[in-house]
């Protein structure tokens, strides 16, 4: 008797499109992570219990955290270095990061441990300051050490945060030749030698964590990546350098106040609208043995930054779309593994108009919310097809699997229930809906405790 698969997935097919409902994206990955990553309230100890409730309310189940050199290590702000075993983790002052990934353990929660700078001045060549030419025979040691005190709490390991940028990693320049590519692989190759000294032999470690875009003293990340690997720019690999092994590599795929549509000029810039610029790089330098094939993407820092930032931020609606845009365009990236959000809470300003730091947060420096914080518990995205309709996607963070959730929809006389979606197992979905004139979406979900959350409402973007 001939299959009823093939009738049956034809008539599923059939009901979907009169439905309106858009199939679950064939090539997005069911286990992406997201990561969050919140220094000023997680290393804090009067604030740290008070933002792990927090992000656990909003459905967030892993950190990103940057260890910092400098501020474990003995004598750190000196050019002498102290008489010590630097491979001993009780020879270090571990801090508040003893107590966070202590927090992070108990709940259950992955980590991403970034080792990097600032360094030890005397951990340095000149010993002049903390990020220039750092010893990779000394960030062996300190790996070394750094496995041992957190090795039964960390999977995924990064080394070195932003190194293609002077103020973590220089001389990115010397002599007019780039010289930051090859310090920084010396000391990921070191570091990655340090943890598996540790016993880290079955873990991830990652490489990269490069920033978004070069300028006139900082490369570019795909152009960074390339010198790392050994490779030209037409992807060719010096014989004499050998493949490298990492597990994954790790980028900041930050975008301008244009927000995600932004396309950078230049071609080795990688903006969250071109991930696909870096999975292409890295095919290329597969194929000419720099790296293993099909290398998992992590996008360890990314957010928007928002007002009272007047020079890069955007509107506060702005921010939570061009966020829930972002995110559903790494969903739809088959080899991103993580994506994530950067800051709680924003910097503080130092003056009026000065906002020097990061204004990505879902709360300003005061604490007040601000829409994204609603928006990234239930993050939507409504695209404009060519067709005149609106393709939506949308996440229930909080979720732990299947949910229902109330999409509404308005076209500016207030809003009414357009369908009753139910989730996949991460809490996402996809619908085809109409489009055209001024119709603005929104989500309504009741949690299993009764409370009812209600997202800011977003427009369509064109895709």
């Amino acid at each position: 008797m001939p299959s009823l698969r093939p009738v049956l997935l034809v008539c599923a097919a059939l009901v979907a499109a009169l439905l309106g409902l858009a199939a679950p994206a064939a090539h997005a990955r069911p286990d992406q992570a997201m990561t969050f990553e919140a220094p000023r309230d997680l290393l804090d100890p009067e604030r740290r219990e008070a933002a792990l409730a927090e992000l656990d309310a909003l459905g967030v189940t892993s950190l990103r955290v940057i260890l910092r050199w400098r501020d474990v290590a003995p004598n750190g702000d000196s050019s002498t270095r102290p008489a010590f075993d630097a491979t001993d983790p009780n020879a270090y002052g571990w801090g508040q990061y003893d107590a966070l990934l202590a927090a992070a353990q108990a709940r259950g929660w992955s980590v991403i441990l970034t080792i990097s700078s600032p360094v030890p001045k005397w951990a340095t060549s000149a010993k002049r300051d903390s990020v220039t030419r750092p010893s990779p025979a000394e960030f062996r040691r300190f790996t070394t050490a750094v496995g041992r005190r957190y090795g039964d709490q960390i999977s995924t390991w990064s080394m070195w945060n932003e190194p293609n940028l002077p103020q973590f990693l220089r001389p990115q320049i010397s002599r007019g030749k780039p010289v930051g590519p090859t310090l920084y692989r010396e000391l990921y190759l070191a570091g990655r030698a340090g943890l598996l000294d540790a016993g880290q032999t079955g873990d991830r470690i990652l490489f990269g964590e490069t920033a978004p875009k070069g300028s006139t003293n900082r490369l570019a990340p795909l152009d960074f990546i390339r010198r790392a690997l050994c490779l030209d720019a037409k992807y060719r690999k010096r014989a004499s350098c050998a493949r490298l092994e990492t597990e994954g590599v790790a980028h900041h795929a930050y975008t301008t106040r244009q927000g995600p549509s932004f396309v950078p000029a230049n071609k080795d810039d990688v903006t969250i609208k071109v991930v696909s610029r870096l999975s292409s790089a890295l095919d290329k330098a597969a194929r000419a043995g720099a790296i293993t094939p099909d290398l998992p993407l992590y996008l360890t820092e990314f957010g928007i930054q928002s007002v009272p930032d007047t020079l890069f931020g955007v509107s506060l609606l702005q921010q939570n779309e061009f966020r829930a845009i972002s995110e559903r365009i790494a969903a739809d990236n088959p080899r991103v593994v993580a994506f994530s959000q950067y800051l709680l809470r924003d910097d503080d300003a130092t003056g009026e108009n000065s906002y020097g730091g990061f204004e990505t947060g879902l709360r300003f420096a005061n604490g007040k919310a601000k829409p994204a914080l609603a928006g990234f518990r239930l993050p939507l995205a409504a695209r404009k097809r060519t067709d005149g309709r609106v393709s939506l996607w949308g996440l229930v963070r909080p979720a732990r699997g299947v949910t229902t959730v109330d999409l509404e929809v308005s076209t500016g006389d207030g809003f009414r229930l357009l369908r009753r979606l139910t989730t996949d197992q991460r809490g996402t979905f996809r619908l085809t809906s109409a489009g055209g004139g001024n119709r603005r979406w929104r989500l309504r979900w009741s949690a299993p405790d009764g409370t009812v959350y209600t997202s800011p409402a977003v427009r369509a973007y064109a895709g």
